[in-house]
């Protein structure tokens, strides 16, 4: 399978753990009048893994890992807890392959839920690269986020259900890093939901794929220096690309203060401490100005792994 369909995000609902699914919807008129919009978010932090990847990863180990298989990823931390804790469930051995500055907590909680991570590489990407030469080398299963379509398929589930929830959104904003949530989420609503925009979010300073998508070719960064370290993509993943085609209708860019001020925002009206990347929507509609005023403008707070420290540095942000 080379590529999304709707009937298995469709059929995705009865293959993954129940604690992921049918999350809430956060609204507050309070967060409305500051955004001058009708935000509709839905919260993806509430479950083991405080974080949207539980729907993927367990559709591609239920759907397909055969008996015995070593599981090999790298992750920033989310994937990795997602990826260990549907292995473990199956009773596969889980490997992570991290950056050395990983966050702290994440790659805690990943060997918590059973992962063997190994910390190699001053960013994701060349933690990637050791993940994919470590499974070559002793044959195991290599999983990589943004190019299995039964990733972005349980990810798309969050868009069916969002889009059945709240119907006739005007735009839906989706963070970007590796592609699997844009990709599902975007199909699911091109299905369920056809007239609503679909914008992709990343972090400014983490710009690879926004380039790929408007070059329609992989464009590689040297760095991927943002606080937002679930989208720091330097290395973009190739099938990823064609696997958000006809999926989304524009990539915008945010600033670091436009993610502090997004953190805050949620924090202070919503009541949760949302990790930056899971964000990004909430920051594209600081950042854009009046281009979503007065629209009902959906989004998911897609993770809640803070890394130690954050919450300092949210209370000393001195921006808008």
């Amino acid at each position: 399978m080379s590529d999304i369909d709707i009937a298995r995000i469709r059929a995705a609902h009865e293959q993954i753990d129940p604690v992921f699914l049918n999350t809430p919807v956060a609204t507050h008129h309070a967060i409305d009048q500051v955004l001058d919009c009708s935000l509709f978010a839905k919260v993806e932090t509430l479950n083991p893994i405080r974080c949207f990847k539980g729907r993927g990863t367990e559709l591609f180990a239920a759907r397909e890992l055969v008996p015995q298989e070593v599981v090999v990823c790298a992750s920033a931390g989310n994937f990795g807890q997602g990826m260990a804790r549907a292995a473990a469930h199956r009773g596969h051995r889980c490997v992570v392959f991290a950056a050395t500055n990983a966050n702290p907590v994440k790659v805690e909680a990943m060997r918590s839920l059973g992962a063997e991570v190994r910390l190699t590489g001053d960013d994701f990407d060349s933690a990637k690269l050791a993940a994919r030469q470590y499974a070559e080398q002793f044959n195991a299963r290599f999983v990589e986020d943004g190019a299995e379509p039964a990733i972005a398929e349980g990810a798309g589930t969050i868009g069916l259900e969002l889009a059945r929830t709240v119907p006739d959104l005007g735009t839906m904003l989706v963070p970007l890093g590796n592609g699997a949530l844009l990709a599902g989420v975007g199909a699911a609503f091109r299905y369920q939901s056809p007239r609503t925009q679909i914008v992709a979010v990343v972090a400014e300073q983490a710009p690879s794929m926004k380039l790929s998508l408007e070059q329609k070719r992989v464009v590689e960064t040297e760095r991927a220096d943002t606080i937002a370290d679930g989208v720091a993509v330097r290395v973009p993943v190739p099938s990823a690309l064609s696997m958000l085609s006809g999926r989304f209708d524009a990539v915008v860019s945010v600033t670091e203060s436009d993610i502090l001020h997004a953190m805050r925002i949620i924090l202070r009206h919503l009541s949760l401490f949302i990790e930056p990347a899971g964000v990004l929507g909430i920051a594209a509609i600081l950042a854009c100005g009046d281009r979503f005023r007065g629209q009902r403008v959906g989004t998911v707070l897609c993770g809640a792994n803070v890394a130690e420290g954050m919450l300092g540095k949210l209370m000393e942000y001195q921006g808008r």
